[in-house]
């Protein structure tokens, strides 16, 4: 029975009992066991905890990938090292095949059988009779493909083969067992002729290897017969998409509003290594166009899959550019860029490129689009969705693919599909187990198959005009395992995952490459059961992650082997235009297909706290930018100057990072990022506001104005309203909405009725058009010389007395009396 465990259970020791000498006395143990082709396999360590001692690693595998052309013996190179506390003893490797890969889960799941499953053997070898703590010993193991008279991996008909390297050994104070072993895939796309090996030679290890003899030679006998070669079965080519991922990690310091004049920052100055020759841009960037010149179908079945903050980002270092000093001070110090020149030639290799080939605008930053669903923001899905192509468009002078989405999760919900066809029918890349059935439903073998040519499409059940084209879900986990970091994608079942650590770069290719054969090498029928299995000549469509960690010589591997796919017959390009066009003719399909969403997918999205940030201070940005004023001859306009930060809240739910070895550096970065956002709002929101000339006004009247100053540190102009909180005494006369200059200031004169002698406290700030509070408010005291009602009876009373005084004054003249006030006056 073939029992399937964990990757880094199958990869290590044995239990070691481990020997302890209680009354001076020492066992006897066995110190040297010689293994055969025919012995027992050490049983598989199931616990990681346990102890391990060697550690092997593959180096080489020649040929990559076997064609007639190929030579007829595989040979592996690798190294064991001792990792261990202890020496070990009698350390011996050798080659093991399991059967042909016969579906596309296997592609994964093969990797983690219990070596009993790799059943084909051949003879141990030699590494070394002791490997001390911390040596390293080379290896060389070499099988033919075909032998009937010496071990060989019997590989006969073309097909994806499982190989596995065990080293066995004797550590000391324990016995012989199986202590590490390394798997990968071998891509046979053909099988060559060659003659029957028959002679044993020593190897310069010690051990020994085959020898193919011909009759040419003299020393082959005429009765032994040659095998023949197995050419390709090309009569069921299958129709290849392969996208071709641009992206990086965000790269521009967060909290950095537009400026317009101003030179960006950024992080670190890495992006400006890998845009130079030999870095990771320009390897992948550098293999198409070799691709293109050595085989330009395969450009017919490739599009460039661009990032559009990697745009921006590049777009801006081709001019000075600034790295802060410290990531977590992004307006702090900061030294000049160095990758300005690398990034003009990149950019410019990529305009010329993307004229000659199909291109398509991912959601910027490699965003959650689960996240970005749930907050349901028109203006920030405006940013992630809508505003990529015109990025992209803008500064490659190219028109991309419309009506597709990637999501780099590569998985949707509903309520996300709801959000991508919100404005008419668009068509989602999606891993192949991202439907309900939907390995059955590319593999033709569903009840319900696709009407789309090539079986690529289907109907979103729930979602009015939402469709989907598949990607392999086992070639895309195996293309995001290469690079230097490697990660497993959200969608891979958990009975597919495995510690990517453990492998070599080199096997880690293999891998690859076996994924991107399979599609074209489908059996017929199942070697294990017998059983018929799914015709080939599908449509298939390989997606690597977005933010793909390929090597320039990675990114070559993957392109050769798709020329060699082409040259060979037996896949044709297929343009994307071609696959989305026929999923989105789906749209009117009786039946519909469910949308799975994985747990994985959840773990590795935004964190509920980023989301929350996001929706707040997404509020805030919409709010003041409404506020701002829109000038046709300003050098920055509103949304030139909130754009940055809008576009740092998608960046802080950016997907790049959650699903490699550092997921917790990754977390940690966005939720920096929102913090920072949310302090360059408050740095915005502070900017505008309202001063006192002085700390207590002394009115002359009861109607004299205020006289205040509002003053805007922004580099746009705003619009704002005067709030003032007053005693019931003080009347205050609205001014209305008051446009504040960039970076200027304005006198406001407040016209106010007091009908209060006393000294009265006023508090005055500044809002926005819709009443959000600005800046700090400013208190002030004021003094009228007036004294309101009080005086107003007082200057009756008197008026009134002066009034009867005349009065009595002229009664007393009139008849000729004297007036008794007179009295003492008399002359």
């Amino acid at each position: 029975m073939t029992v399937v465990v964990s990757r880094a259970g199958a990869a290590v020791l044995a239990v070691l009992v481990l020997v302890l000498t209680t009354a001076g006395v020492t066992p006897l143990l066995p110190t040297t066991l010689l293994p055969t082709a025919s012995a027992n396999p050490a049983a598989a360590q199931t616990d990681p905890d346990e102890p391990r001692f060697l550690e092997l690693s593959i180096d080489e595998v020649t040929p990559q990938t076997v064609t007639l052309t190929s030579e007829s013996v595989v040979t592996v190179r690798g190294t064991v090292a001792n990792i261990g506390d202890r020496d070990v003893e009698d350390v011996w490797v050798r080659l093991q095949r399991a059967p042909v890969v016969s579906d596309s889960a296997a592609l994964r799941t093969s990797l983690s059988l219990d070596q009993a499953g790799f059943d084909t053997v051949g003879e141990f070898e030699e590494v070394a009779d002791r490997l001390g703590q911390g040596e390293r010993a080379d290896f060389e193991l070499e099988l033919p493909l075909r032998s009937d008279l010496v071990p060989s991996l019997d590989i006969d008909t073309p097909g994806v083969y499982p190989l596995l390297v065990n080293v066995n050994g004797v550590p000391e104070y324990g016995g012989a067992a199986r202590l590490d072993d390394a798997r990968f895939l071998l891509p046979v796309l053909a099988v060559p002729a060659s003659d029957e090996v028959t002679e044993e030679t020593e190897t310069g290890n010690g051990g020994s290897r085959g020898t193919t003899r011909s009759s040419d030679d003299g020393r082959l006998d005429r009765e032994e017969k040659a095998f023949p070669a197995v050419p390709p079965d090309v009569s069921r080519p299958a129709a290849v998409t392969m996208l071709w991922p641009l992206a990086d990690r965000p790269r521009l310091a967060a909290g950095v509003a537009g400026s317009g004049t101003e030179p960006v920052r950024l992080v670190d100055d890495d992006l400006a290594a890998s845009l130079t020759e030999g870095g990771r841009l320009d390897g992948l960037l550098r293999a198409v166009e070799d691709t293109a010149r050595t085989e330009p179908r395969v450009l017919e079945g490739l599009c460039l899959a661009v990032d559009p903050d990697l745009l921006v980002t590049v777009a801006n270092m081709t001019r000075d550019y600034l790295v802060v000093e410290d990531p977590n001070e992004p307006t702090g110090d900061a030294r000049p860029g160095s990758g300005t020149d690398a990034a003009v030639a990149w950019l410019e290799r990529l305009r010329a490129l993307a004229a000659t080939t199909c291109t398509l605008a991912v959601p910027f930053a490699q965003v959650d689009l689960t996240a970005l669903g749930d907050l349901a923001d028109s203006s920030l899905t405006d940013s992630a969705l809508e505003s990529p192509a015109v990025i992209v468009d803008s500064i490659l002078g190219v028109t991309s693919t419309p009506g597709v989405m990637w999501p780099d999760s590569g998985v949707l919900t509903e309520k996300t599909g709801s959000m991508l066809a919100a404005d008419g029918p668009v068509t989602a890349l999606v891993s192949d187990n991202a439907l309900e059935g939907g390995r059955a439903l590319l593999a033709g073998t569903s009840s319900t198959p696709s009407t789309a040519p090539g079986g690529n499409g289907f109907r979103i059940s729930g979602v009015s005009g939402l469709t989907a084209a598949l990607f392999d879900s086992s070639a895309s986990a195996a293309l995001a395992g290469i690079g230097t970091d490697p990660q497993t994608p959200s969608f891979v079942p958990s009975s597919a995952r495995y510690d990517l650590s453990r492998d070599s770069s080199t096997a880690r290719l293999q891998d690859a490459l076996g994924a991107l054969a399979w599609p074209a090498m489908v059996p017929t029928v199942s070697e294990v059961t017998g059983a018929a299995l799914p015709a080939a000549g599908r449509s298939v469509l390989f997606a690597p992650p977005q933010n793909w960690s390929a090597s320039p010589d990675d990114a070559a591997s993957v392109l050769s082997m798709l020329s060699t796919l082409v040259r060979s017959g037996l896949t044709t390009p297929r343009p994307l235009a071609a696959l989305v066009d026929a999923a989105a003719n789906t749209a009117n399909d009786p039946t519909a297909s469910m949308l799975v969403y994985p747990e994985q997918a959840i773990t590795d999205g935004a964190s509920a706290a980023v989301v929350s940030e996001a929706e707040e201070q997404i509020g805030r940005l919409d709010a003041i930018q409404t506020a701002l004023v829109e000038d046709p001859q300003a050098q920055l306009t509103p949304q030139q100057f909130t754009a940055p930060l809008r576009e740092d809240l998608l960046r802080a739910m950016s997907l790049a990072g959650r699903r490699g070895a550092d997921a917790d550096g990754a977390y940690a970065t966005g939720e920096h990022r929102a913090s920072e956002v949310r302090e360059a709002v408050d740095d915005i929101y502070d900017a505008v506001t309202v001063i006192s000339t002085g700390g207590v006004y002394t009115l002359t009247s009861e109607q004299s104005p205020l006289l205040l100053t509002a003053r805007n540190d922004l580099p746009v102009g705003i619009t704002v309203r005067l709030q003032v909180d007053a005693p019931d005494t003080v009347d205050i006369t609205d001014i209305g909405p008051t446009q504040l200059p960039p970076r200027g200031s304005r006198t406001l004169t407040v016209p106010a009725q007091i009908s209060d002698s006393r000294n009265l406290r006023l508090e005055f700030a500044l809002t926005t058009d819709s009443g959000l509070p600005l800046g700090s408010s400013t208190t002030v005291t004021v003094r009228s010389n007036a004294y309101g009602q009080i005086l107003a009876v007082v200057t009756g009373c008197a008026g009134a007395l002066l009034l009867f005084l005349a009065g009595r004054r002229l009664l007393h003249r009139f008849r000729g009396e004297p007036d008794p006030a007179d009295e003492g006056y008399e002359k």
